[in-house]
């Protein structure tokens, strides 16, 4: 993983537009569907306020979830926080590669900030392409001729093969934003020269893309130990024949293809003591947090975090880690009481 990218440093902004691609992607609150968790949105402001000093006409272009789920929304919410973080105007026009998209793209001006509608909402975003495919897609073409520069700061989506993420880096210069080489260089560190033991956290809900990140770090002996929570720990218990029940399997349900079940059984069976799963989960019983051990997951509720004793587990083994790597949250960290997972364990790699 050599830097082989442009920072924002290695081009001249003055006076171009430039398509700045983000991810803002933030947790909401289900019945009023307001933004609960702000914390992707702060860590682009770097990005975009050096933009801005640099005199870039910044145009920014991102995703809230995707199409069929309950949180797919506009980013209107997302435009007046930008604003209220940058202390300085965002205009939010609610539209991608439509006219109104394009008239108010060609009115801003230097040093000032466009967020364009939710890039999800364009089918073609997500079509199963490779690069070269999506450069001639759709957004491509109707938006690349109106910038001189493209800028990547999407590092949490960054690993899919989307068209805002992969396709104008085939037709524009383009260079990395300051998250993304800040957490590149962290990668590097971490893939390159860990030092040992080194433990992988993985958790979060994107089971589909756990059992290859095992794969790949346990197979080239990046990772000496690596811990599944989270929605993948619940499904990667199932792979090993625990019965969790339907509570905890409705929120895996996109996920839990024949593929991605079979992959996880065949990394557990590859790779054996070397990933750890929970002992137990925590429940909400009464309205507070009960932990239960794995085998009594079937009638116990949906599975909301680790339990206390798979806390106390990891957290051992973390650390003793001399290098540790956390993508995902270890449950349902928004609502109060379990948080206490995915607190705990990085609390262990800080102690580490």
């Amino acid at each position: 993983m050599e830097d082989t990218y442009n920072t924002l440093g290695d081009m001249n902004f003055r006076g171009k537009r430039v398509l700045l691609r983000v991810d803002i992607n933030c947790p909401m609150d289900r019945q009023t569907l307001k933004i609960i968790n702000d914390s992707r949105i702060r860590a682009v402001i770097p990005t975009i306020r050096e933009l801005m000093g640099k005199k870039a006409k910044v145009v920014i272009l991102a995703h809230q979830s995707r199409k069929g789920k309950w949180d797919f929304t506009d980013l209107s919410q997302h435009a007046a926080i930008l604003a209220r973080d940058l202390n300085a105007p965002v205009k939010y026009v609610d539209d991608v590669i439509g006219e109104k998209a394009v008239a108010a793209i060609k009115e801003v001006g230097e040093g000032e900030v466009l967020l364009l509608g939710n890039v999800r909402s364009i089918d073609s975003e997500v079509a199963k392409l490779d690069s070269a495919g999506h450069s001639k897609g759709e957004i491509v073409t109707a938006l690349a001729p109106l910038f001189d520069i493209y800028v990547c700061d999407a590092f949490g989506a960054a690993h899919r093969s989307q068209c805002s993420l992969v396709g104008f880096e085939e037709v524009l210069p383009s260079a990395s934003g300051r998250l993304m080489a800040k957490e590149m260089y962290a990668l590097r560190t971490i893939f390159n020269n860990p030092r040992r033991p080194s433990v992988f956290i993985l958790g979060g809900a994107k089971f589909g893309d756990i059992p290859h990140m095992i794969e790949r770090v346990l197979g080239n002996g990046t990772a000496d130990t690596v811990i599944v929570v989270g929605l993948a720990g619940n499904a990667f218990l199932m792979a090993r024949g625990v019965d969790i029940g339907g509570a905890s399997r409705v929120p895996l349900a996109e996920e839990l293809t024949p593929e991605n079940f079979a992959r996880a059984k065949e990394v557990m069976a590859k790779f054996g003591q070397k990933i750890l799963l929970p002992v137990d989960v925590a429940v909400e019983k009464d309205g507070k947090r009960v932990s239960v051990l794995t085998g009594d997951m079937a009638e116990a509720g949906a599975a909301l975090d680790i339990g206390d004793k798979s806390i106390e587990i990891f957290r051992k083994v973390i650390e003793q880690a001399k290098t540790s790597f956390m993508s995902g949250p270890a449950g349902m960290f928004e609502k109060p009481g379990f948080e206490n997972g995915t607190k705990a364990i990085m609390n262990a790699m800080v102690d580490s």
